[in-house]
């Protein structure tokens, strides 16, 4: 079965096409605000402009047509509603040109399943953190249960918004691994209640103690603490649960510093750790085309009139 996938949750507009087994094509295109956060209605416009060139170079790289397609599968949620609806509504367009069947996949789902496709983990212990969520999962027979969450904001928001304080021309959490390089630690507010984690305190902190420290003191305190956090409150739910594997997974996974802090956490509790590849953690349409794949096979499709992006979806009730 060869499934099409298509992600725009936030500000990448990706393309993926799976079959099989394996990734025929992932092509993606970002939207980059300078020194700004995501607008919603640019990150529609900028994903509506590139859909069809996105579309057209995901084909010719997997060296398919449109019409090879069995199943067409879109990223319904979490995620900012209007670039949700562009990626929901060209995937509608495509599946009722086809005449195939669509399905809706949820966002951090398929981050977790493409994870463990091509780490070979079972069962992990999943620390998944993104722009917008920061939680530690388990799946068992039912589904999905969140054993901790942030309590207001994602860890990648956290990086994003500290990004911006610091004038940086790409205010992206991926630009401050770089700019953390030799910093010193600065004391910030460390906050985790049980296997919740809250960052907002720690933001606002960050961002005022740019006006009396260096931005690459900050910038390397503020991943410290924010990836320590995240370390004690996995650890606390390695304990509860018993898993013999961790499994880290979504945007922020790319981080070096946060998977060496995991690998050194995982050897000393004596448990298995794995990451995917960066094309596989950073927002993609291969992740959507893959989830949407096993989904289908689960639960099959519904008329394509009745899918509609949900942009509050969680991972354990969709």
């Amino acid at each position: 079965m060869i499934v099409l996938g298509i992600e725009s949750t936030a500000h990448t507009l990706g393309i993926g096409i799976f079959r099989g087994g394996k990734v025929l094509s992932n092509v993606h295109d970002i939207y980059k605000p300078k020194g700004e956060g995501i607008i919603p209605r640019k990150a529609a416009d900028h994903h509506a402009d590139v859909l069809p060139q996105v579309l057209s170079e995901s084909l010719s790289k997997a060296k398919i047509s449109l019409g090879d397609v069995d199943l067409f599968a879109f990223a319904q949620g979490p995620g900012i509603g209007a670039p949700l609806s562009v990626g929901c509504v060209g995937a509608k367009a495509l599946a009722l040109k086809c005449s195939k069947p669509l399905i809706g996949v949820n966002h951090p789902y398929a981050h977790v399943k493409i994870a463990e496709s091509l780490t070979g983990l079972k069962s992990p212990l999943i620390l998944y953190v993104s722009g917008g969520n920061t939680q530690i999962l388990i799946e068992e027979k039912e589904g999905f249960h969140i054993l901790g969450e942030t309590l207001d904001i994602g860890i990648g928001n956290l990086f994003d918004s500290f990004a911006r304080a610091t004038k940086l021309e790409y205010a992206h959490g991926s630009t401050l691994e770089k700019l953390a390089k030799g910093g010193k630690y600065v004391e910030l507010p460390y906050t985790v209640k049980g296997m919740n984690l809250s960052f907002t305190g720690l933001q606002t902190a960050a961002i005022r103690a740019l006006q009396d420290h260096p931005a690459k003191d900050v910038s390397y305190s503020l991943l410290e603490t924010s990836f320590s956090m995240c370390c004690e409150a996995l650890e606390r739910a390695l304990f509860l649960t018993r898993r013999k594997s961790i499994l880290v997974c979504g945007g922020v996974a790319q981080n070096k510093r946060l998977q060496q802090m995991l690998k050194t956490l995982a050897k000393e509790d004596r448990v298995k750790f794995g990451v995917a590849p960066d094309e596989y953690n950073r927002d993609n349409g291969a992740m959507i085309a893959y989830a949407g794949g096993l989904l289908y096979k689960k639960k099959g499709a519904k008329p394509i009139n009745e899918w509609e992006p949900e942009p509050f979806q969680r991972i354990d009730s969709f």
